[in-house]
C-alpha cells in the first residue's frame, strides 16, 4: 500500500468536495471573466466598481484619498482656521499613514505626508493673512 501525504487544507478540501460544497456554485461551468483578453493591471479596481456599483461614485479608499490629496488647496482653503486646517491636515496624514502600509482597500499609495506648517502658510497667505498666526 502507498500512502500518500496529505497536506491539511488538501485535506479540507478533499472533505469539502465530499461534503458536496463545491456543488451548485453560482457560476460553475461558465468560463472565468476576462479569460483570453489581455491583461489589464487595473482588472481588481474595475470589478470591485463594477460589484459597488459603479454607477454610485463611490471610490476605494486609496483612491478618494488620492483624489482628496490632489484638491488639497481647496480642501485647506475651506477651512476657517489655523487650527482647522492643521486638524484636517493631522486627519489627512494620518489616513495617508493607513493607506502607505495597506490598511486602506484599494491600490497601493505611496503618497507622502503633508507638512501642516506648509499647508498653514499656504492657507495664510491665500486669505491674504501672511505673518499672522
Amino acid at each position: 500500500m502507498v500512502h500518500r501525504y496529505e497536506s491539511a487544507i488538501d485535506r479540507q478540501l478533499r472533505e469539502a468536495q465530499e461534503r458536496g460544497e463545491f456543488e451548485n456554485l453560482p457560476g460553475a461551468g461558465k468560463p472565468l471573466r476576462g479569460a483570453g483578453g489581455e491583461y489589464d493591471e487595473d482588472w481588481w479596481v474595475k470589478d470591485w466598481l463594477r460589484r459597488e456599483g459603479a454607477g454610485s461614485g463611490v471610490l476605494p479608499p486609496t483612491l478618494a484619498l488620492r483624489r482628496e490629496r490632489e484638491d488639497l488647496n481647496r480642501e485647506i482653503d475651506r477651512r476657517p482656521s489655523e487650527q482647522a486646517v492643521r486638524e484636517y491636515v493631522e486627519a489627512l496624514n494620518e489616513q495617508i499613514g493607513k493607506a502607505r502600509v495597506g490598511l486602506l482597500d484599494g491600490p497601493p499609495t505611496l503618497l507622502p505626508p503633508i507638512d501642516a506648517e506648509k499647508a498653514v502658510a499656504g492657507w495664510r497667505e491665500r486669505k491674504g493673512l501672511t505673518g499672522s498666526r
